[in-house]
């Protein structure tokens, strides 16, 4: 038997549901802003149901996507908005580890838009700063390209946290990440920076096998939390995608997520949760099947 992190799931779909909104490209982050508490209550949910990490709401949270809107000047504060929901979940809960999220630059699932390292970092790292003395780990999520990756990861050091980085692959490839480079490509991205673990992120449930196959030579602590949609649309690859450009699945019920997710644990996953549309009830019904399955969850 093992001792499994149990991730949350997903976040900015949660929240489109709870608050009933319109979708707008700023998805989660303007969700936490015309709602204040709902991202600790999602938070909260989360821990009742069994997970013993709180992922920020800091995944869209980019100069980029602020631009637009004319929220730019708020990017520090929002950060600190979302942090201080984590804080307040956990701090009621009473036990809990916090990771800063954060996501790629310029879109999601968009490797052709993955910027030089030497631009990138200092993107991430402006981030990783705002987020580092108020979490236990950093988690650079849908990382899509191995040059992403650097980027990413180089940035992140600046938090002074553990790196846990979370790799997009191809739903019908597993072993590729989502810009078609294999997954052994990041082998040189972890020889040269300090990172604590590595996971696959936001592609489909069947796709994390081959995935978790890829991973485990690394040698590090490894895992998986999968999305709940049928695919990524050509529509949401477009410029200012919004969720409902994204399609639901509807038969990954919270008992068939369980009986992936433990086909992880049986490759050697050691972290495992959820992404995009698996819920709390997806993270209790894993939760309760890896106790019964004789593993600890801490």
């Amino acid at each position: 038997m093992a001792e499994i992190t149990l991730l949350d799931g997903g976040m900015g779909q949660e929240l489109l549901a709870r608050a009933g909104d319109a979708p707008t490209p700023l998805w989660a982050t303007k969700a936490m802003l015309d709602h204040p508490g709902l991202v600790r209550e999602i938070h909260a949910d989360y821990f009742a149901a069994g997970a013993t990490v709180a992922t920020t709401n800091t995944y869209a949270i980019h100069h980029d996507r602020l631009i637009r809107f004319g929220l730019d000047p708020m990017f520090h504060a929002l950060h600190l908005r979302a942090l201080a929901e984590a804080h307040e979940a956990r701090a009621a809960y009473g036990s809990g580890r916090i990771a800063g999220a954060i996501g790629p630059l310029g879109a999601s699932y968009r490797p052709d838009l993955t910027e030089p390292v030497a631009l990138a970092a200092p993107k991430y790292a402006e981030i990783a700063s705002i987020l580092g003395p108020h979490v236990d780990l950093v988690l650079l999520e849908t990382v899509a390209s191995v040059t992403m990756a650097e980027g990413a990861v180089r940035g992140a050091e600046a938090a002074g946290k553990p790196i846990w980085l979370a790799l997009t692959v191809d739903d019908r490839a597993g072993a590729k990440l989502r810009s078609g480079e294999p997954l052994a490509g990041i082998a040189r991205v972890l020889q040269d920076h300090p990172v604590a673990a590595v996971l696959a992120n936001c592609s489909v449930p069947e796709a994390m096998a081959a995935a978790l196959a890829a991973l485990k030579p690394f040698g590090l602590p490894f895992g998986a939390y999968a999305n709940g949609f049928t695919h990524i649309s050509r529509r949401f690859l477009q410029e200012a995608p919004v969720a409902r450009d994204l399609t639901r699945r509807h038969d990954l019920t919270p008992g068939r997520y369980a009986d992936f997710a433990l086909g992880w644990v049986e490759i050697g996953a050691t972290i495992v949760g959820g992404c995009c549309d698996v819920g709390p009830a997806h993270i209790r019904h894993l939760a309760d099947r890896l106790c019964a399955a004789g593993h600890v969850i801490r």
